[in-house]
């Protein structure tokens, strides 16, 4: 373990709250210019997921901190169409995530790593690779299925061999994913995607490390050990090797049992401004962490997407309500037709009806839906007052 600097700056836990939500684009008027790009390059990583309820994670998360971003602008911002340049590639980060262009060469530790990995679940069949590799460079970007097929039989995990050699090629940084068709990935040769002053893998480990644990730093405003690993997927042993050499300071909490680090300029600050009121997806990066949420915000955050639906307490895709800087409840929503369901909604008391009624209105409204229907409320003495003030945020 890296031995720590004593640390010379103490924050109370609702200073680290809001130094975190500034941190996250929630705290202070949205940088409107810079928009979903901005918001790309502030988070540093934005999760990917097959699931869509009101819309796909990757488009809930510019809207929670934006509002009603167009969903085409948002696949803009992330996947190259013909002609530009790229803005963002996918890769392995904290989940499968798309990230800013410029942080490509960052990943070069992960790329080695992969080239070097002995073993994998996916059996690559000879020769596949180098035939995937020579479609690509003749023919254009791709599909899996265009290149020969991603599945040998209708399991989702039973990939074909080009499917197996395609995504390997991504991990190994030889191809890219340069737009979303269909939620298919169009794949491309990184030489051409990337652009050539980004297309290396000169840093070595530690520079990577370092440069990764300093963003993640920037992006959680302040965090733990744990915190700052969980951001991009490190290892503790690796942020402990480059936390020294990183430019975040050591910092303590009130409440915290662990170390923390800060950004210097999250520090030189002090966070004001407007917060934001939104659903938040689940895979959203304010709560990526369970043990950060519980910590930060006293609230115990779970997808239940894969828990059998007996076991559900709070729905199969149950979203986060941030207002005033707080998480007050949750809301697991549905469409039907033009109408937003509430499905199941979570409150903290009788405080949290106006936020989460505004809220569901909001999102609501981003996704086409006239109108909101509520069927369960966990406290049904408070059915009938976020009814009424559903109504009267609906006007």
């Amino acid at each position: 373990m890296t031995t720590l600097p004593r640390p010379t700056t103490e924050l109370t836990a609702d200073e680290a709250r809001r130094i975190a939500l500034r941190a996250q684009g929630f705290l202070g008027a949205p940088d409107r210019r810079s928009g979903v790009r901005g918001v790309l390059r502030h988070l540093g990583a934005v999760q990917l997921d097959t699931i869509s309820v009101l819309a796909r994670s990757h488009e809930l998360i510019p809207y929670a901190r934006l509002g009603a971003v167009g969903r085409r602008t948002v696949e803009e911002a992330y996947w190259r169409k013909a002609s530009q340049p790229p803005h963002a590639f996918e890769y392995w980060s904290h989940a499968a995530c798309v990230l800013p262009v410029e942080e490509w060469p960052h990943f070069a530790f992960r790329r080695r790593a992969y080239r070097a990995r002995p073993q994998w679940s996916h059996e690559l069949p000879d020769d596949a690779y180098d035939q995937v590799i020579k479609q690509l460079r003749t023919q254009g970007p791709l599909t899996a299925t265009e290149l020969g097929g991603a599945k040998r039989t209708s399991e989702w995990w039973d990939w074909s061999g080009t499917k197996v050699a395609v995504e390997r090629a991504l991990m190994y940084g030889e191809v890219v994913c340069v737009e979303r068709r269909g939620w298919k990935r169009v794949y491309d040769l990184a030489e051409r995607a990337i652009p050539a002053e980004l297309l290396h893998d000169e840093l070595d480990d530690a520079e990577c490390l370092r440069r990764l644990v300093r963003l993640a730093g920037q992006s959680l405003g302040v965090g733990t050990r744990a915190d700052i690993a969980d951001y991009h997927r490190l290892k503790g042993e690796q942020v402990d090797a480059v936390i020294d050499g990183s430019g975040l300071v050591p910092v303590t909490v009130e409440g915290w049992s662990k170390p923390a680090w800060a950004d210097p300029a999250a520090l030189a600050t002090p966070p004001r401004g407007r917060h934001r009121t939104t659903l938040l997806s689940p895979f959203d990066s304010l709560v990526w962490e369970r043990a950060r949420t519980e910590r930060i915000f006293g609230f115990t955050h779970r997808l239940e997407a894969y828990v059998p639906k007996p076991k559900r307490v709070h729905g199969y895709f149950a979203m986060p309500v941030l207002a005033g800087g707080r998480l007050v409840g949750r809301v697991d929503p549905a469409r039907e037709g033009r109408t937003l369901v509430a499905k199941q909604v979570t409150l903290d008391g009788r405080k949290a009806v106006p936020a989460v009624a505004q809220a569901l209105v909001e999102a609501a409204g981003w996704v086409d839906c006239t109108d909101v229907r509520v069927e369960r409320v966990d406290a049904p003495e408070l059915r009938a007052a976020l009814t009424l003030e559903l109504a009267r945020t609906l006007g």
